[in-house]
């Protein structure tokens, strides 16, 4: 597909950065900072996290050159030790390959680890366990040591022999009297000088630590949470007692110990100093990570960058960046080091911040903020043992600090990307649309007693802003567990002085009974892109908002050309001019991208690749996972071939999948609406039962201390009408449930086009036509946690004979053997009858692709009769194969007496390749 501009916020510039190490190689990883070059050994390319590699050959004259060259299926691939077996068809996975001496080492999406010839593309070794099970969730191998360096079931660290996958060690590290260091399954392994550094995730309590590469053994481990009694001092001499920040033990037991404070991610090193910097996790003790009242204080180590002796796990300094958390709002992004001058002083830094979307930069030999820090109070609620003062960089955030109140238009979609959800924290629209705070509402009739609002905060109100307290009631804010940066890595480029964070949106409702992670609202849309920020000072410099949530696993590859390589969710790998965040060129894999790309070379060709298999995070289903590993260089004019070997369209790109969900969903299956009256229940999770737990929006548990308002109350949550559809909006009273009718008034707000705003009082209804195609969500004043969502679908009336394509034979072949070398359109025409009126929307349906794709241009004079659209060939080669007779399906809509109707008609074209 040739290169493609994508609209964005762009503004060049750059930093001054110096790097001592600029020309070092980087095979031997004897240096925090020395650029990948012809390997790229480590996750993130070097010890320092920098995703930076020097290689330079591919570059922004010469992109429109760079092609697939071979593609691996790596679960089809037969496993070769310890015992030979057959591959899998198993799809999806975290993890980010690494090569050494041109040998591609990487997890396959069922957690075995396979080694790949860089150059060719053919599979060495694949090691398949058969005493005990794979860690399915990965995220990167190491080598070192003449091994690599996996996890496995059982909290098992593994030792695979580097030239044949053969198990050399198997190694179940515990701590002392054998203390779990937390599961051991997720977290890249890292090798340096002897040891594999490791972390623990999702148990009760984790560490980080350390096991020898000679045998597995554990050198040293440092827990998250610290217990009663421990005492640190820091390389500057500030002593504290970290143990006391937890509060009082509860049930004699100090939360420390039961707290989470996991490091999530891998972490960052620099052997010139002698440091390994582990970026901590959220607290989820005592009850859970939304809930802090049990543990007042600070809960250190908690959503803190603590360094450590690389040699022993000696404490040396730390930075809790949140205070007290009860969001889980950590910050486990690894964090990245760069050598910088900062105010005419060259300066060691490292760069630290994640879901709490801002950055912090630190100088690492001692731990103390280089920028400034500001302490903001935020309102608290006394129930929470909350902390007082949050720290903020002094150049502020890079999304914004409060969700944004955007009016309900239907000319205004999608809109802001921060935008909130009507109705949560009591913003209900106006007659107009405006999304205004009115009283009374659910947050003021009951959490007023218990709130403080700082004057400095400039309201009486939840705004939505970052660390809004909170209760049992759901308050918005921004940004949530899968906004902000969540785990992707974070890249620095001495060449451009620029920290590049991929980044979420996702804006999410705390309260205590949502568990762990917090509601991310219903409804929104969930997007994102890539942010840089200067080197030296943390202020944006330029975003590309792509609009496909790049936190989860979409690691940034820079290169000496000033390239930003970068994976999506929907398939893609995209090059970014680095400068200035300008799309350059973009290649279909056929399925998400969950891993970071790299680049190696060999025999004097610079190669990049990318492993293409996704995770669910935040799509869930809509996710088209794979097992493709793609290598790409210069001239490359691979074409694709599915799992089994057969060249599925003739082009070099994979199909294009199946669109996302890009709006979070609701819960629960689709219903048609014939079969309910076309009749949604408000506050009702059941449709026929008449009981006090499911009154109001209730969630059926019948013991009140557990009885919470749920999402999941419109029944049914997700109907599904044709266009022209009358739905009835019922707020259901003694005539329908003689028992247990509802007690309150309820809403029905639609979003975000605003479309209507029903308050009903119990027994009362209203009525709305559905005159278009599309999704309608919409949400309860009373509580905003109940939504559900309208699909309006159109029934296609078919016009045989009414399209045609000229010409009728479409060449879609390349003119340099380059996918890129594909251009021009193909036009289609279509005769429209003269009952109807052509409203402008046109589609075309391709046999390889569920996706619908849309004309670059269309024209239809008015009064015209006949329609005439243009079709990128580059956009679509992928989704039509070669053929005498492919067929392609031509969708216009139009309307007819105000209603829209959907037209279509069938062609079968020649394609030659």
């Amino acid at each position: 597909m040739k290169p493609r501009l994508i609209a964005s916020s762009l503004i060049a510039a750059a930093a001054f950065v110096t790097s001592s190490s600029a020309i070092a190689g980087a095979a031997d990883l004897s240096t925090c900072c020395a650029p990948a070059d012809q390997d790229f050994p480590k996750v993130a390319g070097n010890l320092g996290n920098q995703g930076y590699s020097s290689l330079s050959q591919v570059n922004k004259d010469n992109i429109n050159k760079l092609g697939p060259v071979w593609l691996n299926h790596v679960s089809r691939a037969p496993v070769t030790t310890p015992t030979p077996g057959p591959g899998t068809n198993d799809t999806g996975q975290q993890t980010t390959p690494i090569v050494v001496d041109g040998v591609i080492y990487m997890d396959t999406p069922n957690g075995d680890v396979i080694a790949i010839d860089g150059k060719t593309g053919k599979t060495k070794w694949k090691w398949h366990p058969t005493a005990f099970s794979t860690s399915n969730t990965r995220r990167g191998v190491s080598v070192g040591d003449g091994k690599v360096y996996t996890l496995a079931g059982g909290q098992r660290v593994v030792a695979l022999d580097q030239n044949t996958g053969a198990q050399v060690w198997v190694s179940q590290p515990t701590g002392p009297n054998g203390a779990s260091l937390g599961n051991i399954q997720k977290v890249a392994t890292i090798y340096y000088d002897g040891l594999v550094y490791l972390g623990g995730n999702d148990g009760a309590r984790n560490a980080a630590f350390a096991v020898r590469s000679s045998d597995g053994s554990l050198a040293w481990f440092f827990y998250g949470g610290a217990e009663p009694g421990r005492v640190v001092t820091d390389v500057n001499g500030v002593t504290v007692d970290a143990g006391a920040t937890w509060g009082p033990p509860v049930n004699g037991q100090s939360c420390a110990l039961t707290g989470g404070v996991s490091p999530w991610i891998h972490p960052s090193l620099d052997p010139e100093l002698g440091m390994v910097y582990y970026a901590f996790g959220n607290v989820r003790s005592c009850r859970s990570s939304q809930d802090g009242q049990l543990r007042p204080g600070d809960n250190l180590f908690g959503n803190s960058l603590v360094a450590l002796d690389l040699k022993t796990g000696e404490y040396k300094w730390h930075f809790q960046s949140i205070r007290h958390d009860h969001w889980d709002m950590d910050n486990t992004s690894p964090p990245p080091l760069g050598d910088v001058t900062i105010n005419g002083e060259s300066k060691k830094v490292i760069y630290y911040g994640a879901k709490a979307p801002m950055t912090f930069i630190i100088d690492r030999t001692n731990g103390k903020p280089l920028t400034g820090i500001d302490e903001k109070p935020r309102p608290t609620d006394s129930r929470q043992s909350s902390a007082t003062m949050q720290k903020f960089p002094s150049q502020g955030m890079w999304i914004p600090e409060c969700v944004i109140w955007e009016k309900l238009d239907a000319n205004n979609i999608p809109g802001n990307p921060w935008r909130g959800v009507p109705n949560y924290n009591g913003y209900q629209p106006d007659a107009t649309g405006n999304l205004v705070y009115t009283e009374p509402n659910y947050l003021s009739l009951n959490d007023t007693p218990f709130v403080t609002y700082p004057a400095a905060y400039g309201a009486t109100h939840r705004k939505g802003c970052l660390f809004d307290d909170h209760w049992d009631l759901p308050v918005l804010s921004t940004t949530s567990q899968n906004g902000g940066a969540d785990w992707s890595d974070q890249a620095f480029s001495p060449r451009t002085g620029l920290v590049y964070i991929p980044y979420g949106v996702n804006n999410v409702a705390h309260d205590r009974n949502e568990g762990g992670n917090g509601l991310r609202a219903l409804g929104q849309y969930q997007t994102g892109g890539v942010v840089a920020l200067n080197a030296t000072n943390g202020t944006v410099v330029w975003r590309n908002h792509f609009g496909l949530d790049a936190a989860h696993g979409q690691h940034p590859l820079l290169t000496g050309s000033d390239l930003l390589f970068i994976g999506d969710p929907a398939g893609w790998l995209r090059a970014m001019d680095a400068v200035t965040g300008q799309e350059v060129w973009k290649f279909q894999t056929g399925s998400a991208i969950s891993s970071g790309a790299i680049t190696y070379m060999i025999d004097g060709e610079q190669y990049v690749a990318v492993f293409a298999a996704g995770t669910g995070i935040p799509y869930g289903n809509s996710i088209t996972e794979g097992d493709s590993l793609w290598a790409f260089k210069l001239g490359g004019g691979a074409r694709y071939t599915d799992a089994d070997g057969n060249v599925v369209s003739g082009s070099s790109e994979a199909p294009t999948p199946a669109p996302l969900n890009i709006r979070r969903p609701v819960g629960g299956n689709p219903v048609e609406g014939s079969t309910v009256n076309n009749t949604v229940y408000l506050a009702r999770a059941n449709r026929t039962t008449d009981t006090a737990a499911f009154q109001d929006g209730l969630n059926g548990n019948a013991n009140p201390a557990n009885r919470f308002v749920t999402t999941n109350a419109m029944n049914p949550t997700h109907m599904r009408v044709p266009v022209g559809t009358t739905v009835t909006f019922l707020n259901p009273g003694s005539e329908t449930f003689a028992s247990f009718p509802n007690q309150k008034a309820h809403c029905a707000t639609q979003f975000f086009e605003g479309l209507f705003n029903f308050k009903l009082a119990p027994g009362q209804s209203a009525t709305y036509t559905f005159t278009r195609a599309g999704e309608y969500f919409f949400n309860d004043c009373t509580d905003p946690r109940p939504t559900g969502k309208i699909v309006v679908y159109h029934v296609p009336i078919d016009v045989p004979g009414a399209a045609t394509f000229t010409p009728r034979s479409l060449d879609l072949g390349s003119a340099n053997g380059v996918f890129t070398g594909i251009n021009g359109v193909i036009t289609a025409h279509f005769d429209i009858p003269s009952d109807y009126t052509v409203e402008g929307d046109v589609t075309l349906k391709t046999p390889l692709s569920s996706t619908l794709f849309s004309p670059v241009s269309t024209n239809a004079g008015s009064g015209s009769r006949h329609l005439v659209a243009q079709f990128s060939k580059a956009e679509i080669d992928n989704n039509i194969p070669a053929g005498e007779s492919v067929p392609l399906v031509l969708n216009v809509n139009v309307l007819e007496n105000g209603v829209q109707k959907q037209l279509t008609s069938t062609v079968n074209v020649k394609v030659v390749k």
